[in-house]
């Protein structure tokens, strides 16, 4: 027994040594995506705009109808995209068809209907695109999606 003694204690030692640096690089290795959507929201600046620059900056997509994760709903949205200058505007407008569009296809196709509920729901999903768009623009960022129809029906 005695010649085990130093050998328990090793393991023992060894195995709360694992666990307490598993739990210190839990979100290194396991990132949470409210973590993207934290970061967003804190790197959001907010200017107030006339509404004459609103408009100036703002590109609308409509009529976007898809599936859901779960076939059994569609979702028919149109949104509005305030992008950070004309410039940005202009580059949008350019590539919304070919690439914004699919972009915004494949994250709907991604959701359920039950994360686009409520007002939260929206903002989150808001936040996802924000972040998926901005990573492919080639001018600009976009500071703010509001959707203008969100019809979430069953089929």
């Amino acid at each position: 027994m005695k010649k085990m003694l130093p050998w328990l204690i090793t393991i023992l030692l060894a195995i709360t040594l694992i666990v307490v640096a598993a739990f210190l690089l839990m979100d290194k290795i396991f990132p949470n995506d409210t973590n993207d959507v934290n970061t967003a929201v804190q790197n959001v600046e907010t200017k107030r705009l006339s509404a004459d620059q609103i408009v100036e900056l703002t590109a609308e997509i409509t009529d976007i109808k898809t599936n859901l994760a779960d076939p059994d709903y569609i979702l028919s949205v149109d949104i509005a995209f305030q992008l950070d200058t004309a410039k940005s505007k202009e580059e949008f407008e350019k590539i919304k068809a070919i690439k914004i569009t699919p972009l915004i296809i494949k994250a709907i196709a991604d959701a359920k209907p039950e994360e686009l509920n409520g007002a939260s729901g929206k903002d989150q999903f808001s936040s996802k695109l924000v972040n998926i768009i901005n990573k492919n623009l080639t001018e600009g960022t976009i500071t703010q999606i509001e959707f203008t129809k969100f019809i979430l029906a069953s089929i």
